[in-house]
């Protein structure tokens, strides 16, 4: 089976706007460039595990999680906590709590982390923060205790509080709530007498907390990311074969005029009516063929979580289409028809620009020959 196009899967190239797939047919390794561009810096999880900040238009390779690692790519958010590492600032209202400042090694690799010595049982640190009312916000922070556990509650953003334990390795601790009113107070209070490591907290607009965005004064916006149009018409087959992705998603899930958000990646012709498609659209992951006049082909997964990772792969080829996931058959149809156009490139949109995808990549391929049953099984299992 030829594989012609090859993006990650541990193999990794990249640099200030681009990013490499590459076509390695014959031994002749070809390089396939998508153009890459995010309008600020960002930080990344490095192969040593620590948190890093990358360059404005530096492809993120990230390793959370993942030994091969992944690329990177997430919507816009701001972190609306100004001193996001400084808790003995004067904008963070402390009682019955000391600060200790730059106390620990934190996940950066660096000493600032922050002491939080709790007096009490029922000490806490707080922060008075303007909110957009009735949407939904995300808190998150870094935690550990130098010794021993110690249990809190945190995310009372709307009076709503959620137990956590610290340990003594670095846990990132979430809560997403919506706010009925423009001001609330992002709390952190103990339960008992203690110290807490404290590092990275952060509030964003959204349904999932994002890659840390750090902060010192005042609020930071970490812009979106775009990456696009690597690949040829020779790289291609334009009447059969297979798209595949290993990713694991990331979606708001909110809806656009009664419409879920759509996250894609395509292979198409630049035109968003003709070519291949994957897309995750709300709790739904679908594979799409369109031939020129609209789509021929809706393959449906449904109950997806943004919590697992997908290995999906869809075969096109004239009145034969199928869907592979995670070593299942999941959708096909036998009906459709391929178009007459040429393909010539992979995009991590509709091709158009428009709904781009957000999620974390470890690979993508094209190959140029629909593959068979077993050969699908195999690869996405």
């Amino acid at each position: 089976m030829a594989n012609t196009f090859k993006f990650g899967n541990g193999e990794w190239a990249r640099k200030t706007g681009q990013v490499l797939a590459y076509n390695s047919e014959n031994d002749n390794y070809k390089p396939l460039p998508f153009t890459f561009d995010r309008a600020s810096s960002a930080t990344r999880v490095n192969k040593e595990g620590l948190i890093e900040t990358v360059s404005v238009d530096e492809p993120r390779i990230d390793f959370l999680n993942n030994t091969k690692g992944h690329l990177l790519l997430e919507p816009q958010r701001q972190n609306i906590i100004t001193y996001s590492e400084d808790f003995s600032d004067s904008s963070y209202l402390k009682t019955n709590c000391t600060i200790t400042s730059n106390n620990s090694i934190s996940p950066d690799g660096t000493q600032n982390a922050d002491k939080l010595n709790f007096t009490t049982s029922n000490g806490y640190i707080v922060r008075t923060t303007s909110f957009t009312s009735g949407q939904e916000y995300t808190m998150s922070f870094y935690a550990k205790t130098e010794s021993g556990t110690l249990d809190f509650t945190y995310g009372n953003m709307d009076y709503v509080s959620i137990s956590g334990t610290a340990t003594t390795e670095w846990q990132r601790f979430e809560i997403t709530q919506t706010l009925p009113v423009s001001t609330r107070y992002p709390k952190i209070q103990t339960t008992e007498i203690g110290s807490l490591l404290l590092w990275g907290w952060q509030v964003e607009q959204g349904s999932y907390a994002t890659s840390y965005i750090p902060t010192s004064g005042s609020a930071v916006t970490r812009s979106a990311e775009t990456c696009n149009n690597a690949g040829n018409s020779t790289v291609f087959n334009d009447s059969e074969g297979v798209l595949y992705l290993e990713t694991k998603p990331i979606t708001d899930n909110y809806a656009n005029n009664g419409v879920s958000f759509s996250s894609q990646i395509n292979l198409s012709d630049g035109n968003l009516n003709n070519g291949a498609n994957i897309r995750f659209r709300g709790t739904v992951l679908q594979c799409l063929y369109y031939n020129g006049s609209g789509y021929t082909a809706v393959l449906d997964y449904l109950n997806i979580s943004v919590t697992e990772t997908y290995k999906v792969a869809f075969l096109y080829k004239q009145n034969d289409f199928k869907m592979y996931v995670n070593g299942v058959l999941t959708d096909s149809d036998t009906f459709g028809s391929i178009g007459s156009f040429t393909l010539d490139r992979v995009t991590f949109d509709n091709s158009n620009g428009v709904n781009l995808f957000y999620g974390k990549v470890t690979d993508l391929r094209v190959y140029n020959t629909a593959l068979t049953d077993a050969e699908l099984i195999a690869l996405t299992s």
